[in-house]
Protein backbone atom coordinates (compact mmCIF):
# COMPACT_ATOMS: atom_id res chain seq x y z
CA UNK A 1 0.00 0.00 0.00
CA UNK A 2 1.15 3.31 -1.10
CA UNK A 3 2.38 5.96 1.71
CA UNK A 4 -0.50 8.37 0.14
CA UNK A 5 -3.09 5.68 0.50
CA UNK A 6 -2.46 5.18 4.00
CA UNK A 7 -1.93 8.77 4.80
CA UNK A 8 -5.67 8.90 3.37
CA UNK A 9 -6.86 5.97 5.13
CA UNK A 10 -5.76 7.42 8.35
CA UNK A 11 -7.31 10.67 7.77
CA UNK A 12 -10.60 9.31 7.28
CA UNK A 13 -9.91 6.92 10.26
CA UNK A 14 -9.03 10.07 12.35
CA UNK A 15 -12.63 11.56 11.64
CA UNK A 16 -14.44 8.83 12.50
CA UNK A 17 -12.64 8.08 15.82
CA UNK A 18 -13.33 12.11 16.65
CA UNK A 19 -17.04 11.34 16.09
CA UNK A 20 -17.37 8.01 18.08
CA UNK A 21 -15.24 8.99 21.40
CA UNK A 22 -18.58 10.35 23.32
CA UNK A 23 -20.61 7.57 22.22
CA UNK A 24 -18.16 4.28 22.13
CA UNK A 25 -18.65 3.44 25.85
CA UNK A 26 -22.84 3.68 25.64
CA UNK A 27 -24.65 0.57 26.96
CA UNK A 28 -27.12 0.35 24.14
CA UNK A 29 -28.66 -3.30 24.87
CA UNK A 30 -28.78 -5.72 27.84
CA UNK A 31 -25.95 -8.36 27.39
CA UNK A 32 -28.67 -11.33 27.11
CA UNK A 33 -29.51 -9.43 24.43
CA UNK A 34 -26.46 -9.23 22.51
CA UNK A 35 -25.52 -13.12 23.46
CA UNK A 36 -28.50 -14.11 22.13
CA UNK A 37 -28.41 -11.92 18.87
CA UNK A 38 -24.77 -13.17 18.47
CA UNK A 39 -26.38 -16.92 18.34
CA UNK A 40 -29.37 -15.74 16.14
CA UNK A 41 -26.55 -14.49 13.87
CA UNK A 42 -24.73 -17.50 13.53
CA UNK A 43 -27.23 -19.53 13.02
CA UNK A 44 -28.93 -17.75 10.92
CA UNK A 45 -26.00 -16.91 8.50
CA UNK A 46 -25.36 -20.88 8.50
CA UNK A 47 -28.72 -21.74 7.32
CA UNK A 48 -28.61 -18.84 4.96
CA UNK A 49 -24.98 -20.00 3.51
CA UNK A 50 -26.33 -23.68 3.00
CA UNK A 51 -29.66 -22.59 1.59
CA UNK A 52 -28.10 -20.07 -0.59
CA UNK A 53 -24.91 -22.66 -1.81
CA UNK A 54 -27.52 -23.76 -5.52
CA UNK A 55 -27.98 -19.98 -6.05
CA UNK A 56 -24.60 -18.66 -5.80
CA UNK A 57 -23.02 -21.43 -7.98
CA UNK A 58 -25.64 -20.91 -10.36
CA UNK A 59 -24.85 -16.89 -10.32
CA UNK A 60 -21.58 -17.20 -10.37
CA UNK A 61 -21.48 -19.05 -13.71
CA UNK A 62 -23.72 -16.40 -14.84
CA UNK A 63 -21.44 -13.68 -13.64
CA UNK A 64 -18.73 -15.23 -15.43
CA UNK A 65 -20.94 -15.84 -18.63
CA UNK A 66 -22.05 -11.89 -18.68
CA UNK A 67 -18.69 -10.20 -18.55
CA UNK A 68 -15.41 -10.92 -17.63
CA UNK A 69 -13.73 -10.29 -14.44
CA UNK A 70 -14.12 -11.98 -11.16
CA UNK A 71 -17.18 -13.38 -9.28
CA UNK A 72 -17.00 -12.25 -5.86
CA UNK A 73 -16.08 -8.32 -4.72
CA UNK A 74 -14.39 -7.35 -1.63
CA UNK A 75 -14.48 -3.82 -1.27
CA UNK A 76 -13.56 -1.66 2.03
CA UNK A 77 -16.27 -0.98 4.21
CA UNK A 78 -16.11 0.54 7.67
CA UNK A 79 -17.88 -1.24 10.50
CA UNK A 80 -18.96 -0.53 14.41
CA UNK A 81 -16.47 2.49 16.08
CA UNK A 82 -14.92 2.79 12.97
CA UNK A 83 -12.74 -0.92 12.43
CA UNK A 84 -12.36 -1.37 8.35
CA UNK A 85 -13.63 -4.62 7.14
CA UNK A 86 -13.46 -6.66 3.80
CA UNK A 87 -17.15 -6.63 3.00
CA UNK A 88 -17.57 -9.38 0.36
CA UNK A 89 -20.89 -9.86 -2.15
CA UNK A 90 -21.36 -10.90 -6.31
CA UNK A 91 -19.77 -8.60 -8.34
CA UNK A 92 -22.72 -6.49 -10.02
CA UNK A 93 -20.73 -4.09 -12.04
CA UNK A 94 -18.18 -4.01 -14.55
CA UNK A 95 -14.44 -4.52 -13.61
CA UNK A 96 -13.14 -1.25 -14.57
CA UNK A 97 -16.19 0.92 -12.63
CA UNK A 98 -14.08 2.83 -10.91
CA UNK A 99 -11.78 3.50 -13.17
CA UNK A 100 -12.23 7.35 -12.86
CA UNK A 101 -12.37 7.16 -8.76
CA UNK A 102 -15.61 5.98 -5.80
CA UNK A 103 -18.82 6.88 -6.85
CA UNK A 104 -21.85 6.46 -4.92
CA UNK A 105 -24.32 3.69 -7.05
CA UNK A 106 -27.43 5.88 -8.38
CA UNK A 107 -30.22 4.96 -10.26
CA UNK A 108 -30.08 2.80 -13.71
CA UNK A 109 -26.30 2.86 -12.89
CA UNK A 110 -24.63 2.41 -16.70
CA UNK A 111 -21.94 0.61 -14.74
CA UNK A 112 -24.29 -2.04 -13.64
CA UNK A 113 -24.12 -5.25 -15.73
CA UNK A 114 -27.41 -7.27 -17.13
CA UNK A 115 -26.83 -10.14 -14.51
CA UNK A 116 -25.85 -7.75 -11.88
CA UNK A 117 -28.91 -5.91 -12.38
CA UNK A 118 -31.59 -8.93 -11.49
CA UNK A 119 -28.51 -9.71 -8.69
CA UNK A 120 -29.44 -5.99 -6.89
CA UNK A 121 -33.00 -6.44 -7.66
CA UNK A 122 -33.08 -9.81 -5.79
CA UNK A 123 -30.61 -8.88 -3.23
CA UNK A 124 -28.97 -11.70 -4.14
CA UNK A 125 -25.41 -10.42 -4.35
CA UNK A 126 -25.46 -9.29 -0.61
CA UNK A 127 -26.10 -13.28 0.29
CA UNK A 128 -21.89 -14.00 0.39
CA UNK A 129 -21.75 -11.16 3.58
CA UNK A 130 -23.00 -14.15 5.79
CA UNK A 131 -19.23 -14.97 5.91
CA UNK A 132 -19.15 -11.25 7.30
CA UNK A 133 -21.67 -12.35 9.94
CA UNK A 134 -20.16 -15.65 10.55
CA UNK A 135 -16.84 -13.75 11.16
CA UNK A 136 -18.29 -11.47 13.80
CA UNK A 137 -17.82 -8.37 11.35
CA UNK A 138 -21.45 -7.89 10.97
CA UNK A 139 -24.77 -9.06 12.05
CA UNK A 140 -27.81 -10.11 9.84
CA UNK A 141 -29.53 -6.53 10.98
CA UNK A 142 -28.12 -3.43 11.26
CA UNK A 143 -26.86 -0.15 9.59
CA UNK A 144 -25.74 -0.65 5.95
CA UNK A 145 -21.97 -0.64 5.92
CA UNK A 146 -20.62 2.29 4.04
CA UNK A 147 -16.87 2.99 2.05
CA UNK A 148 -14.79 5.31 4.31
CA UNK A 149 -14.66 8.01 1.46
CA UNK A 150 -18.37 8.08 1.64
CA UNK A 151 -18.98 7.79 5.64
CA UNK A 152 -16.49 10.65 5.69
CA UNK A 153 -18.26 12.78 2.88
CA UNK A 154 -21.83 11.97 4.69
CA UNK A 155 -20.30 12.60 7.74
CA UNK A 156 -19.25 16.20 6.57
CA UNK A 157 -22.41 17.05 4.89
CA UNK A 158 -25.01 15.39 7.44
CA UNK A 159 -23.57 15.95 11.29
CA UNK A 160 -23.79 12.84 13.24
CA UNK A 161 -24.08 10.50 10.11
CA UNK A 162 -21.16 8.28 12.06
CA UNK A 163 -23.27 7.92 14.92
CA UNK A 164 -24.48 4.48 13.21
CA UNK A 165 -21.22 3.06 13.59
CA UNK A 166 -22.35 2.30 17.67
CA UNK A 167 -23.18 -1.11 16.46
CA UNK A 168 -22.21 -3.39 14.04
CA UNK A 169 -23.53 -3.00 10.98
CA UNK A 170 -25.87 -5.57 9.16
CA UNK A 171 -26.78 -6.97 5.67
CA UNK A 172 -30.06 -5.67 6.02
CA UNK A 173 -31.87 -2.96 8.14
CA UNK A 174 -34.82 -0.40 9.25
CA UNK A 175 -33.42 1.93 6.32
CA UNK A 176 -33.53 -0.92 3.61
CA UNK A 177 -36.54 -2.08 4.11
CA UNK A 178 -38.09 1.02 4.24
CA UNK A 179 -36.40 3.25 1.68
CA UNK A 180 -34.09 0.76 -0.21
CA UNK A 181 -30.55 1.82 -1.98
CA UNK A 182 -32.22 5.17 -2.91
CA UNK A 183 -32.63 7.38 -0.07
CA UNK A 184 -30.71 9.75 1.18
CA UNK A 185 -27.89 9.55 3.55
CA UNK A 186 -30.11 11.93 5.99
CA UNK A 187 -32.99 9.42 5.32
CA UNK A 188 -30.86 6.75 6.22
CA UNK A 189 -29.36 8.26 9.31
CA UNK A 190 -32.86 8.97 10.47
CA UNK A 191 -33.78 5.28 9.95
CA UNK A 192 -30.92 4.02 11.60
CA UNK A 193 -31.28 6.06 14.66
CA UNK A 194 -34.47 4.89 14.95
CA UNK A 195 -33.58 1.26 14.94
CA UNK A 196 -30.68 1.72 17.16
CA UNK A 197 -33.00 3.33 20.06
CA UNK A 198 -36.07 1.09 19.92
CA UNK A 199 -34.02 -2.63 18.35
CA UNK A 200 -35.46 -5.55 20.25
CA UNK A 201 -35.96 -9.25 18.77
CA UNK A 202 -39.55 -8.34 17.72
CA UNK A 203 -38.10 -5.51 15.28
CA UNK A 204 -35.82 -7.30 14.47
CA UNK A 205 -38.22 -10.47 13.36
CA UNK A 206 -40.17 -7.58 11.29
CA UNK A 207 -37.32 -6.22 9.67
CA UNK A 208 -36.26 -9.87 8.37
CA UNK A 209 -40.10 -10.62 6.86
CA UNK A 210 -39.82 -7.03 5.09
CA UNK A 211 -36.85 -7.58 3.61
CA UNK A 212 -38.44 -11.67 2.44
CA UNK A 213 -40.83 -9.23 0.75
CA UNK A 214 -38.06 -6.92 -0.91
CA UNK A 215 -36.41 -9.35 -2.01
CA UNK A 216 -39.38 -10.96 -3.69
CA UNK A 217 -41.17 -7.57 -4.99
CA UNK A 218 -37.25 -6.06 -5.83
CA UNK A 219 -38.62 -2.84 -3.92
CA UNK A 220 -35.78 -0.08 -3.80
CA UNK A 221 -33.52 -1.54 -6.08
CA UNK A 222 -30.74 0.14 -8.66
Amino acid sequence: MSLKVEKRREKRKEAIDFGLFFIENTSLSSASYLFIRRLFDIVLAIAGLAAALPLLIIFSVAIKLDTRGTVFYCQERVGVKGEYFQLLKLRTMKMDAERDGPRWACLNDPRVTGVGKFLRKTRIDELPQLINVLKGEMSIIGPRPERPVFTEIFNQETPGFINRLIVKPGLTGWAQVNGGYDISPEEKLAYDLEYIHKRSFLLDIKILLLTFKVMITGEGAR
